[in-house]
């Protein structure tokens, strides 16, 4: 996602929950087989940008590892908190998978995609 139309939307009109280190939003989109997502690290998340595209590469390569299995149709925001500069990898990851299922986008039986080699 780019617009911040489409920010907003999946923020106000969304379905939202949060852990120490970011906040998770979901929106249901018009078109079934699509999935859109945007990330958010403000400076409030960190003063650092190297902080911060710390974080960015953190949440994109969970996408990557778990997105196969997320439900299709779907606007997702995840908002880094402050929080988040102090968590490494594993407990994003872990935060991130709490908040999919409780969210319920989550479809743990599809199989994991495998990593070329």
């Amino acid at each position: 996602m780019t617009r911040r139309e489409e920010f907003a939307a999946v923020r106000k009109g969304g379905e939202s929950l949060a852990t120490r280190n970011f906040v998770m939003a979901t929106l249901p989109h018009a078109d079934p087989e699509l999935l859109k997502f945007g990330l958010i690290t403000s400076r409030q998340s960190s003063r650092k940008a190297v902080i911060r595209n710390r974080i960015r590469r953190h949440l994109r390569a969970i996408l990557v590892k778990h997105g196969d299995k997320l439900e299709s149709g779907r606007y997702l925001v995840m908002v880094a908190r402050h929080k988040a500069a102090d968590a490494g990898f594993q407990d994003l990851e872990a935060d991130w998978l709490r908040l999919a299922r409780q969210l319920g986008i989550l479809n743990e039986n599809r199989p994991q995609q495998q990593n070329p080699d």
